[in-house]
C-alpha cells in the first residue's frame, strides 16, 4: 500500500468488483422467479398489503426500510422490471464495462443495484430475512467506492472491506462459541451436514465421515472464524514495515478463509453466503505488477494524489468516516453477551452484524406437503408434492443450487422449529388447492398436473442419511419415519 492508494490491490478489486456484481445477477434473477408467487400482488405474503400498511401511519412507515415501493406503486410488472434493470447493470459491471470511464460511473451503478435490491428486500418479509440479503447489500455499497481501471483501489476502501470480513466471520465464530455446547464439545458438525436447511450432493458423504474428523472440521471453523480474520490486516504493517511479509501475511489468511468457504459451497447449499465471503476475502489478496489500463497523465499533481483525482479521494475517504461512526454498534455487538446476530442498527444496512448456526439441531424433521382428489380424506390415497432443493423423495440425490437461493424450500426447514405455522404456510396450501399456476413453478413435482385437489395435508418426518451399508441393499440417500399429522386435511370448502 501507498498512502492512500492500494497500489498492489488491483487483482482484488477486479474480484471484489465482478464478484459482487455476479452475486447481483443471481440475487436479480431469483427474486424474477420467486418474488411474484410469494410476495406479489397474488403472492403468499402480499408486498402491496405491506405497503399499504406501512402508509396507513407516521409510526408504521418508520418501520419499514428505504424501498422504491414507498413512492412507485408496487406491480408485478414493476418488480420484473426492476430486476431486468439490475441483471443489466450487473452484467455490465461483470464483463468491466462502467470500470472503464471515470470512477462515478461504476459508482452509479452499484449505488443502483444497492438500491434496487434493498426496494426487494424491505418488502420481502420473512422470504427475505437472511444475512445474505444484507452482506450483498453491505459488500454492494462499498464496491460503488473501489474506483476505475485507471487509477489504483483507494486504502480506506479496500480496509472497509477486511472490516466487514472480520464481522462476518469473527461474528459467526463468536455466535457459535456463545451458542450451543456442541460448538464448544467439537460435536457440532456430527450433525450438521445431515441437519442443515438444504443438503447438498456431497452432504451425506461428509456427514459419513469419521467422528475424529468432524471434530477436526470444527476446530478448523474455530480457528479460521475467530483467529485468522485478523491477520487480514496484516497488509496494513506495509506502511511502516518494509518487504513482503505483511502482504504474504494477509493473502494467507485470505486464502484460509476461501478454503474453510470452499469446503461449505461443496458440502450444502447456502444461497450466495459462502459464494460473497469467498468474494469479500480476496481483498486481503496483494499481487504487486498488475493494472489493468495505464493511469492516466498526469500521474501527480495538485488535482492528482497518489493516482487519484482529489475529488475522488475526498469521497472515499467520507466513506471511511461514515464507516467509522457506524462501526461503534457492531464493534460492541461482537463482544456483547448478548450478540446479536444478522442485525443492521441502521435503516441503510451498513455496518451490520453477521452470524449463523449459534446452535446446531441434532434430528431433522421435515414437513411434507400431501394431496388427494378423493373425496374422502380418511379414506383417500395420498400423494406428495416434490420440492426442488429440500428432502423429499429417499432415492434422489440432494441437488446443488447455490448461490442460486431457493426461498420457499428454505423456510420450509424453519417449520418445524417454530411453535406454530408461519402464516404464509397456510396460504401455501390454499394455493396447492388452487392449483395456482405460479406456486406449482416453485415446485419440482405437482402430483396433479396442473389439476386441483380436493384435500391436502402436513404431515412431519423423521429424515436421516444412510448408512453405507443401508444404502447398498435399498440405494436410498435418507431413510424416512413418519411421526405425525401436523396440518390437515384441509379443503377449499371446509376453508369457506
Amino acid at each position: 500500500m501507498d498512502g492512500f492508494a492500494a497500489v498492489d490491490f488491483e487483482f482484488a478489486r477486479q474480484v471484489l468488483q465482478r464478484g459482487t456484481a455476479a452475486l447481483f445477477v443471481v440475487a436479480f434473477v431469483s427474486t424474477a422467479n420467486q418474488f411474484r408467487p410469494l410476495l406479489g400482488e397474488r403472492g403468499m405474503l402480499p408486498a402491496p398489503e405491506l405497503l399499504d400498511w406501512a402508509r396507513s401511519s407516521p409510526r408504521a412507515s418508520k418501520l419499514l426500510r428505504p424501498t422504491l415501493f414507498r413512492h412507485v406503486r408496487y406491480t408485478d410488472r414493476r418488480l420484473v422490471a426492476l430486476c431486468i434493470a439490475g441483471i443489466v447493470i450487473a452484467a455490465a459491471l461483470v464483463c468491466g464495462i462502467p470500470q472503464l470511464g471515470p470512477p462515478w460511473v461504476p459508482m452509479l451503478c452499484f449505488l443502483a443495484l444497492w438500491l434496487g435490491y434493498m426496494s426487494i428486500t424491505s418488502i420481502g418479509q420473512t422470504f427475505y430475512g437472511f444475512g445474505w440479503e444484507m452482506l450483498l447489500l453491505e459488500a454492494g455499497f462499498l464496491a460503488a467506492f473501489l474506483g476505475s481501471d485507471d487509477q489504483p483501489p483507494p486504502t480506506v476502501v479496500i480496509v472497509l472491506f477486511w472490516w466487514l470480513v472480520l464481522r462476518l466471520e469473527f461474528g459467526a465464530g463468536m455466535i457459535k462459541i456463545r451458542g450451543g455446547r456442541e460448538w464448544r464439545d467439537l460435536t457440532a458438525l456430527m450433525y450438521h451436514h445431515e441437519t442443515q436447511p438444504m443438503p447438498g450432493p456431497l452432504s451425506r458423504q461428509a456427514h459419513l465421515l469419521p467422528r475424529w474428523f468432524h471434530k477436526v472440521e470444527v476446530v478448523g471453523n474455530h480457528f479460521a472464524q475467530l483467529i485468522v480474520p485478523w491477520f487480514l490486516f496484516a497488509p496494513l504493517l506495509g506502511l511502516w514495515v518494509p518487504g513482503p511479509v505483511p502482504a504474504i501475511v494477509g493473502a494467507v489468511a485470505a486464502v484460509i478463509v476461501i478454503a474453510t468457504q470452499l469446503w461449505l459451497v461443496i458440502t450444502g447449499n447456502f444461497a450466495w453466503l459462502n459464494w460473497m465471503t469467498i468474494v469479500l476475502a480476496f481483498s486481503a489478496i496483494g499481487v504487486p505488477g498488475i493494472t489493468i489500463r495505464p493511469v492516466a497523465e498526469p500521474v501527480e499533481g495538485p488535482w492528482i494524489i497518489h493516482g487519484m483525482p482529489l475529488p475522488w479521494l475526498v469521497v472515499t475517504c467520507a466513506v471511511g468516516v461514515l464507516y467509522a461512526v457506524l462501526s461503534w454498534a457492531p464493534l460492541r455487538n461482537l463482544f456483547a453477551r448478548r450478540q446479536l446476530m444478522n442485525a443492521s442498527f441502521n435503516r441503510w444496512q451498513l455496518a451490520n452484524a453477521y452470524g449463523a448456526f449459534g446452535t446446531v439441531t441434532k434430528k431433522r424433521i421435515e414437513i411434507v406437503v400431501e394431496g388427494t382428489a378423493d373425496e374422502d380424506p380418511d379414506a383417500a390415497t395420498w400423494h406428495e408434492y416434490g420440492f426442488k432443493g429440500k428432502p423429499g423423495d429417499v432415492r434422489r440425490i440432494p441437488r446443488q443450487y447455490a448461490p442460486y437461493h431457493l426461498r420457499l424450500d428454505w423456510l420450509m426447514w424453519f417449520l418445524p422449529l417454530g411453535r406454530s405455522l408461519d402464516e404464509w404456510f397456510t396460504e401455501f396450501l390454499v394455493k396447492l388447492l388452487e392449483a395456482d399456476d405460479a406456486t406449482l413453478r416453485l415446485l419440482a413435482d405437482d402430483p396433479f398436473h396442473g389439476e386441483r385437489p380436493r384435500w391436502v395435508r402436513a404431515v412431519s418426518y423423521r429424515y436421516r442419511f444412510t448408512t453405507r451399508a443401508e444404502f447398498r441393499a435399498t440405494r436410498a440417500r435418507w431413510v424416512r419415519e413418519r411421526r405425525r399429522p401436523v396440518l390437515g386435511p384441509v379443503s377449499l370448502r371446509r376453508r369457506a
